[in-house]
């Protein structure tokens, strides 16, 4: 039986195949009843999982094409993020972000809202310039931003559920180097007076909290190594090297103290080199409008009793808004609060249902692949093209080849 990264979903595949050429993965398409892609299987949800044929695009061959002239670089879709930062930067250019974990495929990325973290910087998806998919029938169509438009935005995230993505066009820009530093002790009171002056102190800021007391335990900030360092008053530098979770050896995060370094060894806030083998945790991530960042950090602080027995870490961080549809940032400017857990489904999924409250006033969009309870009905509201996005998915795949209980869920329930 094969189960996602942290272990706590089994896919309920009849089979597995990994296909090693675009031409098997399109007869296998062709021929399946029901088939999903599966990337690195970094998603807590059920969202890449099938009673059908699950496809492992892994094993597809990993090309990396850059195109110097248009800078764009054209991947293939099991390609993981740490894989094609090494190559870019090799080459003189840079994405112009990426997630705290570097080891997550580049597709499975895009399809569920992934993000990174910067006032000014779009999800991961948002450097999408053009996909190739195999569609139900087994064949490949490419939707472009430049050919497709608006139709473009409602392909970008989609959750696996108009084909099976094989490439993707990224937009680069020229390689960057980041430093960035640690600094602790942030007290939760100047974090609400001073959100906005926190966030924007670099190029991408991450807070943390343990919510066992009103503070940020860490702030992690990137900066870009030409710019002025970071005016921050609120909370003194580390003298030792952190890892986010307390207690934790900080041996396979990135570079702390201030050395400028290659964008994709600074701006992950884990080293390219080390690969995570399995994940001792849970993970939800809820996403509310920037404006309402600090009355939902207030309404969080006060279920610090019931959150902090079952809490690794919290994450706090920020996302521009954007033009795809089922983003979570979707046209808002938006603030991550990420969640890790302990590995105690039983445990922390009455936890859900209480921050899941808390937020509700807030307009949270929960992450695609992360764990949550919320009302389908309720996640679609807090999405102005599901509607758009419904008719996109009836129209490109009508027998629902790619669909699965997730999606039946958060789409049709």
């Amino acid at each position: 039986m094969q189960t996602n990264w942290a272990g706590n979903l089994t896919f309920s595949a009849a089979e597995v195949r990994r296909p090693a050429t675009v031409a098997e993965l399109r007869a296998l398409v062709a021929g399946a009843r029901r088939a999903k892609a599966l990337g690195s299987g970094h998603s807590f949800s059920d969202a890449a999982d099938t009673d059908g044929t699950l496809l492992d695009v892994g094993a597809l061959p990993a090309e990396i094409d850059i195109d110097t002239a248009a800078r764009t670089v054209r991947v293939a879709a099991g390609v993981r993020y740490a894989d094609l930062a090494a190559h870019l930067h090799a080459h003189g250019f840079a994405l112009p972000n990426m997630a705290s974990l570097p080891h997550i495929s580049v597709a499975g990325s895009v399809a569920t809202g992934t993000h990174g973290s910067g006032d000014a910087n779009g999800s991961l998806g948002t450097a999408v310039t053009a996909l190739d998919l195999v569609t139900a029938d087994g064949s490949l169509r490419t939707l472009s931003r430049a050919a497709d438009g608006d139709t473009f935005d409602g392909a970008v995230v989609a959750l696996g559920a108009l084909g099976v993505v094989t490439h993707l066009t990224l937009d680069l820009r020229p390689d960057f180097a980041v430093r960035q530093q640690v600094r602790t002790g942030l007290e939760l009171a100047d974090a609400l007076a001073h959100f906005d002056a926190i966030t924007s102190a670099a190029y991408s800021v991450s807070l943390f909290t343990d919510w066992r007391a009103p503070r940020f335990t860490q702030v992690w900030l990137k900066q870009l190594a030409d710019a002025p360092a970071a005016d921050f008053p609120w909370a003194g530098p580390a003298t030792a090297k952190l890892h986010p979770v307390p207690g934790v050896d900080p041996v396979h995060c990135t570079e702390q103290f201030d050395t400028p370094g290659p964008w994709h060894e600074r701006l992950p806030h884990f080293r390219p080199g080390f690969t995570p083998s399995s994940g001792e945790e849970l993970q939800s991530e809820y996403l509310v409008p920037r404006a309402h960042a600090t009355a939902a950090l207030t309404a969080l602080d006060a279920l610090r009793e019931t959150v902090a027995p079952v809490l690794q870490i919290c994450e706090v961080r920020t996302v521009a808004a954007d033009r795809l549809w089922l983003s979570p940032a979707y046209g808002r400017d938006t603030v991550g609060l990420h969640f890790t857990w302990v590995a105690d489904t039983e445990a922390v999924r009455p936890v859900l249902g209480a921050v899941e409250a808390a937020l509700a006033p807030y307009e949270p969009r929960p992450h695609w692949g992360k764990l949550f309870t919320t009302e389908p009905a309720q996640v679609r509201a807090r999405y102005p093209r599901m509607d758009d996005f419904r008719a996109l998915v009836a129209a490109t795949d009508p027998a629902g080849t790619f669909s699965n209980a997730f999606l039946d869920r958060m789409l049709r329930a």
